[in-house]
């Protein structure tokens, strides 16, 4: 498995330029107010049943607040944020090792989901649904099928071509938003 497709973040302050200019709370994050408003809605409602929030789709153009959603979803409820992005996930074992090192609770942000290969996807379904991973042991008369129970994770997909995603894939998002263009006075107010 290749060490460079995933990385973990944790709720912990930033250090680097890049992400220090990021957001640390939804309250300051400027813009796509309907998005924030019904993010924050499920976040309240999953606290109340004491379950994670449902999984949850952003799409819209390049620069707009997708992953930065990911992170504020991550620390308003409390839990890491692992990241990675579809076309790093090259193989099912490599699906199998992000999710296999979760906790019950955290949030996975697969950046351009649209890119995962059609295969990954069929993988990734079951843990969205059941929240286990099934897989094939060898092949032939010999194969056999294992299932490896998940915790309850928030899956986070942020695609710029959300026509891209298979029908099947996007019918297992909870939550599915578009992030609009910002108005001149938002983009001043940046």
């Amino acid at each position: 498995m290749s060490e460079n497709f995933y990385q973990q973040t944790t709720t912990a302050p930033a250090t680097s330029f890049d992400v220090s200019l990021r957001p640390p709370a939804f309250s300051e994050f400027i813009g796509q107010e309907k998005v924030k408003d019904r993010i924050l809605l499920m976040l309240e409602a999953a606290k109340k049943r004491g379950d994670v929030l449902d999984h949850v789709l952003l799409s819209g153009p390049p620069g707009l607040g997708k992953t930065t959603l990911a992170n504020l979803i991550a620390r308003a409820a409390g839990t890491q944020l692992h990241t990675t992005s579809g076309p790093q996930i090259e193989k099912a074992g490599d699906l199998a090792g992000i999710l296999t090192n979760i906790q019950k609770g955290d949030i996975l942000f697969i950046d351009e989901i649209h890119r995962l290969h059609p295969a990954i996807e069929e993988y990734l379904y079951p843990a969205m649904e059941d929240y286990r991973l099934d897989i094939i042991i060898d092949s032939g008369p010999s194969a056999r099928s294992i299932q490896i129970n998940l915790p309850r994770f928030t899956l986070v997909g942020a695609t710029t071509r959300s026509g891209m995603l298979t029908a099947p894939l996007r019918s297992r998002f909870g939550l599915i938003n578009r992030l609009d263009y910002y108005t001149h006075e938002e983009l001043a107010d940046i």
